[in-house]
């Protein structure tokens, strides 16, 4: 739902609504309350001296439905802190109910157990509930089965219609592009985006690191030796072996538009950009929902070969914009407005997942 959608921002209801917004993307908070026509509620959220978080809500949210928008930033851990207080503050202070709009769930990423640890997400969707969330407004999960993590209902939004609107109205020529998964796992979501386009669709095999779904969980322990005092031997396991990198699809003399729900480790684009452009390719994109771009990964894209990174504004991404000038933002922010103005005045949330296949 790209296009503005039937109603206008209107809020009509029983009870208030009140906007509040931590530090981790305030530009983001200020698009979705304009759009709402609301004033950003007055609050005051704060690091002391000794790094704790503290906060003061300067205003009554007695009876009134409050909206929080935090997402993930750089500080993840500052973010989530801030978000659990602010809730707990709304909770205490006798708020009627508290939506969290959290555009990048932090730690969705640690959603599988690995080896003899644990799994943060669900930990971090307690947590949440815990403080007193009623209600979770999200974007792109990197796993949708982390929605059964949270003992509150769950709006997992969708930027696909947004970046599908960017490549039919920004990308000149863009029936001669062909969409890239960069590995097997994120080929239902190209496919999804090639099937809507009517465009073809090219998967790269074979990755340069090991994938998560690899990655050695502990359910193979004891190791395979013989077990003391039986005498039986545990079968031996055989290690995969990965086959090298290669395309299945025809890029050849093709715009690429390699798509993924996050870009953070950019190496993989990076390699696969390079193999794409090796294949002919002759112009390539890179797209996700989220953009965080962590660590050198502005100057890597800034070398690599990709000639546009497009993300949406889920995350603050305008310091990696200064060191990368690929960098271009889709604004969802009227997607996330609209959420919450349907959410309070308790309307149907069905018109925005109109057109979104499950392969999403």
């Amino acid at each position: 739902m790209p296009r503005n959608p039937p109603h206008a921002m209107n809020i009509a209801s029983k009870t208030g609504l009140l906007l509040f917004t931590g530090n981790s993307h305030p530009d983001l908070a200020r698009l979705v309350a304009s759009r709402l026509g609301l004033e950003l509620a007055p609050c005051s959220v704060r690091n002391d001296e000794n790094a704790e978080t503290k906060v003061d809500i300067d205003c009554s949210v007695r009876g009134q439905d409050v909206f929080i928008i935090q997402t993930g930033s750089k500080e993840v851990n500052t973010s989530i802190m801030e978000l659990l207080i602010m809730m707990y503050a709304c909770k205490t202070s006798c708020a009627e109910s508290i939506v969290a709009v959290i555009p990048y769930l932090p730690y969705s990423k640690q959603s599988k157990m690995r080896k003899r640890g644990s799994i943060p997400a669900k930990l971090l969707a307690s947590l949440l509930c815990k403080a007193g969330m009623t209600h979770l407004i999200t974007m792109d999960l990197h796993a949708k089965e982390i929605q059964g993590f949270f003992d509150v209902p769950v709006d997992n939004l969708r930027a696909s219609p947004f970046l599908l609107q960017y490549i039919q109205e920004q990308i000149p020529d863009y029936r001669n592009a062909v969409i890239v998964a960069k590995n097997p796992g994120s080929a239902r979501r190209a496919q999804s985006l090639a099937e809507r386009l009517r465009l073809g669709l090219a998967v790269i095999h074979g990755e340069t690191k090991e994938a998560e779904s690899d990655a050695i969980d502990g359910r193979h322990s004891p190791p395979p030796v013989v077990a003391q005092n039986t005498g039986l031997e545990w079968p031996m396991l055989t290690a995969k072996e990965k086959p090298p990198i290669n395309v299945v699809g025809d890029v050849g003399g093709r715009i690429a538009i390699i798509v993924d729900d996050i870009i953070d480790d950019v190496e993989t684009f990076v390699a696969c950009a390079s193999m794409l452009k090796d294949r002919g390719a002759y112009k390539i994109y890179a797209m996700a929902t989220h953009g965080l771009l962590s660590s050198d990964a502005p100057r890597l894209l800034e070398e690599s070969t990709i000639d546009e990174i497009v993300v949406t504004n889920s995350v603050s991404h305008e310091v990696q914009k200064l060191q990368c000038h690929k960098i271009k933002t889709v604004d969802i922010s009227v997607l996330i407005s609209e959420a919450i103005r349907r959410i309070h005045n308790q309307e149907s949330m069905s018109y925005l997942f109109r057109n979104i296949t499950m392969e999403d």
